[in-house]
């Protein structure tokens, strides 16, 4: 298996060592672990070919869709 050197600050550092710890696995596996979520993460290959190949007819945009008609919302 391959070795790769990353530097963290020291704040890093305990958190990581910390939620190691706390799952009971390396700190490594944890990087490991996380590294995978984070790569998985992205859209599937060929995802943006799919933007209007939907040619079914009834699918289609609103035209008559208002602010009014949406749900009232609290301000910040």
């Amino acid at each position: 298996m391959s070795q790769l050197s990353v530097y963290l600050d020291d704040k890093t550092i305990a958190k990581v060592k910390e939620s190691a710890e706390t799952g009971n696995i390396s700190a490594s596996r944890l990087i490991k672990n996380a590294l995978d979520k984070y790569m998985g993460a992205q859209w599937p290959e060929g995802f943006e070919t799919l933007f209007g190949s939907i040619t079914d007819e009834t699918f289609q945009r609103q035209s008559d869709v208002s602010f009014s008609s949406d749900a009232k919302r609290e301000a910040f």
